[in-house]
């Protein structure tokens, strides 16, 4: 397991001229990035809580964006593009490589991207401790029930969900539970050689590299969970496998771009996830001023 502070890790794909830019941040706000920005002639920027501080690095070029793809994929850069369709790289460690460019399309779909932009390097972390406050509140007589993790892109879904399985894995609360994670991106657990480089939980089973429609069927079928985490639900495809899995007696813990419950109800398959009965918690997280707040909602 790779022990290196999460942002050295992440920074690894940036090119040099760049890395060297990182360091009048100091040890303290390099440890709170939350993402590097790199925009085709402006500085690189770093996101933290209170915002984006540009840094002191020469202005972005092709080649710097380019050379970050390449150490993302390993590859050179005709093969990196080849295999940016949904418009990120996920890195050993969790972490991901966000890209813009000119979109190159083929018989109605998107084949790669070129001349690019723009790219961000999400940092992943792992906070353990962090689901502890609301797993009383996600229980009903002693046992954990379905829940969805809501929020806008960036304010901590896959950290919060990542935390919930640990703590369900290992019993925080109550017996320990038998947790399957379908890790679509790799971004939860974010296996390397068949070991997670977080902490999920002494009793979690992973499978990455597949859908998350796939992993769940494949999870439920072979392992025998009594819980199943999904992140980022989006499609109706994701949709019915969560309710498939539910349908199983298999807790369902997942997350999903989103502010509330009325927001969920406007959307057709979100509507009908509800009206089934399949998640009977929400937790909503917001962020404010850089500050993370998250409250959880019964589902009538």
């Amino acid at each position: 397991m790779d022990k290196r502070k999460p942002w050295r890790q992440a920074a690894a794909v940036l090119p040099e001229v760049m890395r060297s830019g990182l360091y009048a941040l100091g040890e303290d706000r390099l440890g709170r990035v939350e993402e590097f920005r790199l925009r085709r002639g402006f500085p690189m920027t770093a996101l933290l809580p209170e915002g984006e501080a540009e840094l002191d690095t020469p202005p972005v070029g092709e080649d710097e964006l380019r050379q970050a793809v390449e150490n993302a994929t390993q590859s050179s850069a005709h093969t990196a593009l080849d295999r940016v369709r949904q418009g990120f790289v996920t890195l050993r460690g969790g972490h991901r490589v966000g890209l813009c460019g000119s979109v190159v399309r083929k018989e109605g779909g998107i084949v790669t991207l070129r001349e690019l932009s723009s790219l961000s390097v999400r940092v992943a972390r792992s906070v353990p401790g962090l689901a502890g406050p609301l797993l009383p509140e996600l229980t009903q007589d002693g046992r954990f029930v379905s829940t969805l993790i809501l929020a806008p892109p960036g304010a901590g879904k896959t950290t919060l969900l990542r935390d919930l399985v640990r703590a369900l894995s290992d019993g925080e609360g109550g017996g320990p539970l038998r947790v399957a994670v379908a890790d679509e991106r790799g971004e939860v657990a974010a296996l390397w050689r068949g070991e997670p480089q977080f902490y999920v939980g002494r009793h979690t089973d992973v499978l990455d590299g597949c859908s998350k429609a796939e992993g769940l069927s494949i999870l439920i079928r072979g392992m025998n969970p009594q819980a199943a985490a999904v992140d980022e639900l989006g499609s109706s495809e994701d949709v019915r496998a969560v309710a498939e899995a539910a349908g199983c007696g298999v807790a369902v813990l997942a997350t999903a771009h989103g502010s509330g419950l009325d927001g969920m109800r406007r959307r057709p398959a979100f509507r009908e996830l509800l009206e089934l009965g399949v998640f009977r918690r929400l937790v909503v997280l917001e962020r404010r001023d850089g500050v993370r707040t998250a409250h959880t909602e019964a589902v009538p």
